[in-house]
Parts: C-alpha cells; structure tokens; sequence
C-alpha cells in the first residue's frame, strides 16, 4: 500500500474517504484551513498517510469546488485536482483568507496543533474572532467604544499627564491649545454613541481610571522585572493607564541601566547598556501591538544578559522576524499607535523598529532578537555586550562629515562587515535580507565615502572595513591581514588546481582568479618563485606543474 510520504501538520490534513466522507466535514475542514493559514486537504489518506483512495461520488472536482463555494460565508474558492496514485486521491487547496469564514449553518472553526504534535480542528471563540480580525488589520480594537464606560472613567490627572508628555516629548503643539473636550476627540480616546461620548479602548488604556481600567479592561497589565544573577532587585506587577504605566517603567530602567563615558575629540558621549531610545520605541511597540482581547501582559525583564520586552500577540498578517525592517509599517491597535505618535512617545514614521535595531548598531553591539516571538507572543531580546569603540569613533565622524545620520541599511551593512571582516555582495544580501540590487547601491555608496575597500574583482569580490577603522582601533596589523589574505587565497586556489589536473596555465589562473591575464602571470612567477610551481614549455604552451605533490 501507497503512503503520501510526509505528515499532517497545521496546513495539511488526510481524511479517509472510503466510507464516503460527509459534506459537513468536508466543509468544516476547510473552513479551519480558511481560518487560520491555509492548507491542503487530502481526500482518500488515511490519519498515517497510507493512501487507501477516494469514493467514487467524489471525483467530480468541478462540482465539489462549487459545492464547497456554496457551504462557505463568505464563499471559499478551493481549487480541487486529483492525484493519480495506485488508487486516486483528491486534493483541495484552500487558499490564506484575509476575514473569518463559516460554514453556511454558522460554525467558525480554526486549526490548532495539540500537546502531542498532532493537528485538529477547532471552534474559534469570539474572543478570538477580534484577534484574528485585528492581525489581518480589519479590526482595529482600540477605536472601539468600551462595553459599560462612561465619560467620567477618564481620569483628569491622566489627561494632564498625556500634556505634559506632549511638552517634554515635543509631540503636536496645538494639541496643547485645546479644551480637555476638544483633545478627547482630536485624539479619538471619545467616540460617539447614540449622541453621547463614549470612551474608546485607546482612551481608557492612554487616561483612564485605575480602577475602571482595572474592571473594563482586566488584560492592561504590565510587569517590570530586575534581575542581577540569581537575585531579583524589582518584581513588580500593576495595571496603570499606558502612559503612567511607561513612566513608571522608565524610571526603573533609568535607575538600573548603567552607562560609561567615551570622548571622541572634545566630544564626550555616553554609551548606556540599553540605548534609551531603543528601549522607548521597543516598550511604545509592546503596547501598541499587543493584543487587548488576549489574557497575558506586557512585560520588560532587565538582567546581566540585556533587556527582553515580550507582549500577548503575535505578529501580525504579513510581518514576520526576517521582514522586520523592510515590511511596511502597520499596526494592530492604529487609533493607539497614531495618539501615541501625535503626543511624540513613538516614532511619528512608524518606524520604531529602526531605531530600536539603530539603539544596538551605533554602539557596534550585537542585534535586537525577535527569534523568541511565537503565534501568540512577540518577544523582544536587546543583548547588552561590550561596545566597539573603533567602530562608534568610525560613525560618528562620518555622520559628522554628512550632517546627518546613516541609513538603517547602511549600519547593516557596516555592522555585517564588522563581524565577518570580509564578505562578498551575496554574503550581504544573505545575512541582511535586502535585495541584492539595495546592497549593491549601498555598498557603492559606503566605498565612496571611504568607510569601506573593495578586493578582488568579479565574482572574487569581497569587501572590508576601511583602514581608518582599523586606524581606530589601533589594529593596523588587522586591516594588513584583511587585504593580504586574497593573495594567500589566490595562491592556495592556483595550486589546488595544479595538483587536481596535474597542471596549470596562465588563462586557468586568470578564470579561477577572476583577475586579469598579467595579474595570473604574477600569482603563477610567485609560486615559481617560491619553489611550489615549475614553468614547462613556452608562450601558448606554457604550462605549471606541481613540485610537490
């Protein structure tokens, strides 16, 4: 007997169809494929993958895919093709939805993976509902007026506090010029509702009551640990309204995380564990992310290793660890996020996320980790280690020289070089995960402004940290070693060569090289020079051949 060869998984499930399958679970399935990634289903496989075929009623593609369009709201368009094994078996791809599905008679189902490894199907909550429509960026919780809220569960000290974050954090000016009616709208924490203003989430969550807050929104919670080895110095949880919940937040990081003092030239700057602006925009994030409808809280954990700020939810449609920085900014909750940015707490852009990764690369450390982050949790690693001192003197000089500051690009290109000391175009494109044509521009650009050399050419092309790095840093015997090291891999590739066809000619040389037909000639008179190669014959029929070997 025939097996498929792979296993279910969260988009791919075998139903045995030998005593004829039911519609309603034909349809169930896709629904929870429609209600969560996609998938494939696979009539006619049994739960093991052993292929036991499909029932004759349902070889019929065309009528099964129209049967299944007309079971679905709002319709789901499979497409159905059969497989020829020793037996047939039918495939129906169900396509990634971007809004809930149900069944024609109402169920909402989504798929799971259980403890044991194994998929299944389940109902979906309505809870759950609100998540996924906010993930697809067709919900968006936090413009919703608030079940039982009145206008008294704004908190004036609150609203005097989001004005005083304006005027520290040089948000919109005129939002200071109006009535506290005026700024309630203006920054939708108020929705109308059948003539009355109503609190909106955003509201509660930005100025509302503690203790209406803590009855109408019982997941605003947030939690701040400090931890040095083994001993807890802060363990504290609380549910405040968001931005005392920030301050709050920020003095214990102002209180524990340390700093040093570099001078560069009559400069002096301070280098802190943790770049405040990072960490700003990386709790700004957690907030404005996070997913209200789930249980859990955002939490910030500061300890020996560096900081980790996690919330509840994952990322959303679209966005995921390796598209980060280049994927276009949109958020969960874009009513909280844009009062956020209006009052000048987060980035007015919406790209938070470059400063939070700029926070790590000015200081040549090593890169904020979101590999942690699961379908239900983002979570957020800023690594403390030791700052490059060479490297901060390198940037700022040329962001000095520029009037203005690198591109987030062009630290990652600078960053990648620092790390790996040489590395070619592909290397880069690989490691960044940007186009290769964007790197191309951007490392033509670095090697005009001297930040960066060049070696070798064509597809031996490799690139460095420029001398002055290496000046810097006092390791002027590093940067030598760099640009020396092709001529001790030109030499080691021509006598691999040698020895492999037993022989080497000076078009051989310049191919392998990618270098110039003289420049061969040079590399092929060293290694005559250094007793490895002996020169047979004369003009066109010159040959090397091995000595040793």
């Amino acid at each position: 007997m025939q097996n498929m060869g792979f296993a279910e998984s969260l988009n791919i499930e075998f139903k045995s169809d030998r005593a004829k399958l039911s519609d309603s679970e034909i349809v169930e399935a896709v629904i929870a494929f429609a209600n969560t990634d996609g998938g494939e289903l696979y009539l006619g496989v049994e739960d093991n993958g052993e292929i036991t075929g499909l029932h004759d009623e349902h070889q019929d593609t065309t009528q099964l895919a129209a049967f299944i369009a007309n079971k679905t709201v709002p319709p789901v368009p499979v497409r159905c093709e059969i497989i020829k094994y020793d037996v047939p078996v039918l495939k129906i791809t169900v396509p990634h939805r971007t809004s809930v599905a149900a069944t024609s008679s109402g169920k909402i189902l989504r798929r799971r993976i259980k403890a044991d490894g194994k998929p299944e199907n389940v109902p979906m909550y309505p809870y759950e509902i609100a998540t996924r429509l906010s993930s697809l960026s067709l919900l968006d919780y936090s413009a919703q007026p608030v079940p039982d809220a009145i206008i008294s569960d704004l908190d004036s000290v609150e609203r005097e506090r989001l004005r005083n974050i304006i005027r520290a954090y040089h948000g919109e000016s005129n939002l200071l010029e109006l009535t506290d009616e005026e700024l309630d709208k203006a920054l939708q924490l108020v929705t109308t509702v059948e003539g009355k203003a109503i609190p909106t989430f955003t509201g509660l969550l930005l100025i509302g009551r503690k203790d209406r807050l803590k009855a109408l929104m019982p997941t605003a919670e947030s939690a701040i640990q400090v931890l040095q080895g083994t001993d807890i110095k802060v363990n504290e949880s609380f549910t405040l309204p968001i931005l005392a919940a920030f301050e709050k937040i920020s003095e214990y990081m102002n209180a524990w995380n340390r700093s040093e003092d570099m001078e560069i030239g009559l400069y002096r700057i301070t280098i802190p564990d943790i770049e405040y602006r990072a960490f700003r925009e990386a709790l700004v994030n957690a907030y404005c992310h996070r997913d209200f409808s789930m249980l859990g809280r955002v939490r910030v954990l500061l300890n020996d290793d560096g900081l980790t700020i996690s919330n509840p939810g994952g990322f959303i449609e679209g966005i995921n660890i390796h598209n980060l920085i280049d994927a276009e900014p949109h958020g969960r909750n874009p009513v909280l996020a844009d009062a956020l940015k209006r009052i000048g707490l987060a980035e007015r852009t919406g790209r938070g996320i470059d400063r939070i990764f700029e926070g790590s690369l000015l200081y040549g450390r090593l890169l904020p980790d979101y590999s942690a982050s699961t379908d239900t949790r983002v979570s957020l690693f800023i690594p403390k280690s030791i700052p490059d001192k060479a490297f901060i003197k390198m940037l700022s000089d040329e962001q000095k020289r520029i009037g203005r500051s690198l591109s987030i690009h062009a630290l990652l290109v600078l960053n990648s070089l620092k790390h790996f000391h040489r590395a070619s175009v592909h290397d880069l494109t690989g490691e960044i995960g940007i186009e290769e044509t964007k790197v191309k521009s951007i490392i033509e650009s670095l090697t005009e402004a001297g930040l960066v050399e060049a070696t070798g050419s064509g597809k031996g092309r490799y690139y460095i940290l420029s001398s002055k790095v290496y000046r810097n840093a006092d390791n002027t015997v590093g940067y030598v070693r760099q640009t020396d090291i092709d001529k001790l891999r030109y030499s080691e590739l021509v006598l691999k060569l040698a020895q492999t066809q037993g022989y080497v000619t000076r078009k051989n040389a310049a191919e392998l090289l990618h270098v110039t037909p003289p420049q061969a000639y040079r590399i092929l008179d060293g290694l005559v020079a250094d007793n490895q190669l002996r020169l047979k014959g004369k003009g066109r029929y010159a040959k090397y051949v091995p000595i040793h070997g």
